[in-house]
């Protein structure tokens, strides 16, 4: 009897498929990579450990030709896989239709040496339909992919090798770069110098309880305006010097004060305001597009607080049991299926009126979108509810499972509509007011409320949450208003004067990191969880609560790169790195010329020019060339140390990182101290 071997990437992936097939199939797992570069010294090949290139794993001198080797924790699976082959008369190679999978299925050919027909079979879900049809139409394996994958692996492994122990010289031992790991350090960095050079702003507010007609019904007013002369809210302030904005100055914006809100309370606490001007528009409001992989992980974070990792760990887990179709994607599109799929159940759940005349179509905005698969959503013709699953998913699954599922429906119903409706009520001031208040408080004061209605929900009704707002607590404007009239008249029966200061930008959170990521167009959402991992695991950042916070080691390296390698950490030459890979799997560009100029630079530099390298660009010289020059330039001490301030004799405060850890220090004194590196 003639058997089909079929290898995945997972076991999990490996006992779904097996369930979808009979006797007649052998499907087994390589557990990930089964070949890779050498990652210690132990694994160099004897043969190779004299050769000036063996500590990269790269003859950069042979058009960056790689030494692979199968780790001996691999050497078992891939006898197993042997074994199994010698069975077969057939080979699918079944993983991952993107980069990485396309690499995995090259390497497992390289090692493996199969005697019989290999087939490459891909999928994006893991159903008994798409298993059936996926071996029905195999293809080839797609070497541009590989060659893709292949340069990305080898460029990371030329900065991290190359860049790492330059960090070691001069900063501390055991630090690593890394070609999207430093960027995210970056960001993380350069946002904590926005907060270091804030400076606060206090100013008040006042807001008012209006009670309408005596009948019970308070609005929230607040105090907008004086003749028509702004009250100053944190936009208009400076957070550099902590002063108004010469916007705001030149509209002469109030600046209200403790004693001028005060003020003002005393004077308008029962008073009668009148309505002025009530303003109604209609409002559309349109569902988001399916997930995509930076997009679910945002979420993941935002509503379920699950870490990039954690939602990435769960929506595999998914994925390999047949419950969503692949979750790393840039794309936003869905397939007709699913798109008659969506919209017969919001039909069956919700009714007709709630199913568009046409199925709604996204355009994907994400920078360097490459992979050609769907949006991540419920897997199959007919998507299961979430309640439908309960007993078969932990919570974890369940709780990302009814995510999916809900942004999937959701994508494909109506708008919702509702009216949104802005009140603005007048009250005269007194002209002593003023004088109390300490400032021109005097004239005509505009009191505003908002509020909106929601007519129809469309595809909020998709949510378990609340109709108005998908999830969201309740803003002033999600407030429903009592029916006003001009000329209506409401009474403050309370006054609510408030103090407030300005605040530095916020700290990252991985989900606005992952956004940032992606809007730069910086790595690949498929990596955005590791590299988020790999900078905590680094000791670059740290979290408080679920804030990315960086350490003073985090400054030190940064300094460094943005000093002597501004190209390395420069955002725009990452994202257009990304692009010349997208290019490579494309065909438009070749991997070993764009890999020698990264490199070797334009051209090579004379042996007694090397040391004026150092003020040149890597683009110009190369990074082989560019690491050798720097090491005399690189001021250890400089790039080691974060000022913090001065004292009132003038001495500067500095944290220090050396090599023992990072200190603080005054001026050149010898008053130091330890501190920790989250100081």
């Amino acid at each position: 009897m003639s058997k089909t071997l079929i290898v995945v990437e997972s076991p999990a992936k490996a006992r779904t498929i097996s369930k979808f097939l009979g006797d007649d199939y052998i499907v087994e797992s390589s557990i990930g990579h089964i070949r890779d570069l050498p990652s210690k010294a132990a694994e160099i090949p004897a043969a190779h450990k004299k050769k000036p290139w063996s500590r990269i794993g790269v003859n950069v001198d042979a058009d960056f030709k790689p030494l692979y080797i199968v780790p001996t924790a691999k050497k078992a699976q891939v006898k197993k896989l042997k074994d199994l082959l010698a069975q077969a008369d057939q080979l699918f190679l079944a993983t991952d239709e993107d980069r990485e999978g396309e690499a995995i299925a090259w390497h497992l050919v390289e090692v493996l040496k199969p005697k019989v027909p290999i087939r490459r079979m891909v999928f994006h879900e893991i159903t008994e339909r798409a298993i059936h049809a996926a071996i029905e139409n195999p293809r080839e394996i797609d070497h541009r992919l590989v060659e893709a994958q292949e340069a990305r692996r080898i460029l990371d492994r030329l900065y991290g090798y190359e860049v790492s122990p330059l960090l070691w010289l001069k900063i501390k031992p055991r630090l690593s770069a890394g070609r999207v790991q430093s960027v995210a350090t970056r960001l993380i960095v350069e946002r904590e110098r926005e907060r270091m050079r804030f400076k606060s702003s206090a100013y008040w507010s006042l807001r008012a309880n209006l009670e309408k007609g005596g009948d019970g019904l308070i609005v929230d007013g607040l105090l907008a305006d004086i003749e028509g002369r702004r009250i100053a809210v944190t936009r208009d302030f400076d957070g550099l010097t902590g002063e108004l904005t010469e916007n705001a100055r030149r509209d002469k914006v109030i600046l209200l004060d403790e004693k001028a809100a005060m003020a003002l309370t005393d004077h308008l606490t029962d008073k009668s305001v009148t309505v002025d001007d009530v303003i109604e528009k209609p409002f559309t409001q349109k569902p988001q597009a399916p997930f995509i992989t930076s997009t679910l992980q945002q979420e993941g974070s935002r509503k379920l607080r699950f870490t990039a990792k954690r939602t990435m760990r769960v929506a595999q887990r998914l994925y390999e049991n047949g419950y969503i179709t692949y979750m790393r994607t840039d794309s936003n599109t869905l397939s007709q299926e699913a798109l008659g799929a969506a919209r017969t159940q919001i039909k069956d759940l919700f009714g007709d009126e709630y199913v568009p005349a046409e199925p709604r179509t996204y355009k994907g905005k994400v920078k360097g979108a490459q992979e050609a698969h769907e949006a991540i959503r419920p897997a199959g013709t007919e998507f299961r509810t979430p309640d439908s699953l309960k007993s078969e998913l932990d919570d974890d699954a369940f709780k990302l499972y009814d995510l999916i599922w809900r942004r999937t429906v959701a994508s494909q119903m109506k708008d919702a509509k509702g009216q949104r409706t802005q009140v603005r009520m007048k009250v005269d001031i007194a002209a002593a007011v003023s004088e109390a208040a300490g400032q021109d408080v005097s004239g005509t004061a505009t009191f505003t409320a908002s509020g909106k209605v929601i007519t129809f929900p469309g595809f909020l009704k998709a949510y378990r949450f609340t109709d108005a707002n998908d999830g969201e607590s309740e803003s002033n404007e999600d407030k429903i208003l009592p029916p006003m009239a001009k000329g209506e008249q409401l009474d403050a029966k309370e006054l609510r004067p408030a103090g407030h200061n300005t605040k530095p930008p916020a700290r990252y959170t991985e989900a606005s990191l992952v956004k940032m990521l992606e809007e730069r167009g910086i790595g690949r959402p498929s990596t955005y969880a590791s590299i988020i991992q790999t900078i905590q695991d680094r000791g670059y950042v740290w979290k408080k609560g679920g804030a990315l916070v960086p350490t003073l080691t985090a400054f030190a390296v940064t300094q460094l790169l943005e000093a002597h390698f501004t190209m390395l950490v420069d955002y725009e030459f990452t994202a257009r790195m990304e692009s010349d890979l997208d290019n490579i799997s494309t065909g438009e560009k070749q991997a070993v010329p764009w890999l020698h100029k990264f490199y070797f630079g334009l051209e090579p530099t004379p042996e007694e020019e090397v040391e004026a390298a150092a003020e040149k660009s890597v683009s110009e010289v190369g990074l082989k060339v560019k690491i050798s020059a720097s090491k005399a330039a690189i001021d250890a001490r400089a790039i080691s140390t974060v000022p913090l301030g001065d004292l009132e004799e003038g001495e500067l405060v500095a944290a220090r990182v050396g090599r023992y850890g990072p200190y603080l220090q005054i001026g050149d004194s010898d008053r130091r101290a330890s501190i920790p590196d989250d100081f």
